[in-house]
């Protein structure tokens, strides 16, 4: 078994993701995270983080937004008139929902928020914007 984890190694980690002011994910009351470095299944700087790690190493890494999920982009913000809106929709702020564009492609948006007469979505990533910091712990190397 190896001693540190490279490219194309198939490894178990488990890891938490944070924001400044928000706990987004803690993989410990979970299962440990498994991927094959180098498959693109995370984001690039936590892939290029795994590698040269070894067994049972821990490693605090922080990834700005710009390397994380991008850039907060206000253009991806809109605001509808409601009436424009299925009536039975039951709509509440923070809310996600698939919207069908002009060209048939679905998108992800959020419910920003909403009036009588008015609702807008936020179609950014809920984490675009935002430095990300990961605590990684290298639990296993597989072949």
């Amino acid at each position: 078994m190896a001693s540190e984890a490279k490219l194309g190694d198939t490894v178990k980690v488990h890891y938490q993701a944070k924001t400044k002011d928000l706990l987004i994910f803690d993989s410990k009351k979970t299962e440990p995270l498994q991927i094959k470095i180098g498959d693109n299944q995370v984001i690039p700087a936590f892939e290029k983080a795994l590698i040269g790690m070894g067994l049972g190493e821990q490693k605090s890494i922080l990834v700005p937004s710009g390397e994380a999920f991008g850039p907060y982009i206000e253009e991806l913000v809109s605001t509808i008139n409601r009436s424009e809106l299925p009536s039975h929709l039951d709509l509440k702020i923070g809310q996600q929902l698939q919207i069908q564009q002009p060209d048939g492609s679905i998108i992800l948006v959020t419910l920003a928020n909403l009036t009588d007469k008015f609702a807008t979505f936020d179609a950014n990533h809920p984490l675009a914007g935002k430095d990300i910091t990961f605590q990684i712990e290298l639990l296993d190397i597989l072949k």
